[in-house]
């Protein structure tokens, strides 16, 4: 397993468009990859989970990939995160 925290740069936070964005690059990867938000863990495949999360502008979250492509799903995942997943 591999993780690593970011900052969720979006102003509205996970919104039904980030929140697509997030789960179309996660559907990607074969890896199991999941968004750890305070007590919250959600599957990042998941569009409706990660918008459930309750994830606002400028909170912290951690990405946690575990599978045989788990170290390229985490470096896309925090890419597309750090540039604003499409916003």
């Amino acid at each position: 397993m591999v993780s690593q925290k970011v900052t969720v740069i979006n102003p509205t936070g996970l919104h039904a468009r980030p929140a697509a964005v997030l789960a179309r690059e996660a559907k990607q990867f074969d890896s199991e990859i999941a968004v750890v938000s305070g007590s919250r863990k959600v599957d990042a495949k998941n569009v409706l989970a990660l918008m459930d999360a309750g994830v606002n502008g400028g909170m912290e979250i951690t990405v946690e990939c575990i599978g045989a492509d788990e170290e390229e799903a985490l470096k896309a995942l925090i890419l597309a995160i750090e540039s604003g997943l499409g916003e």
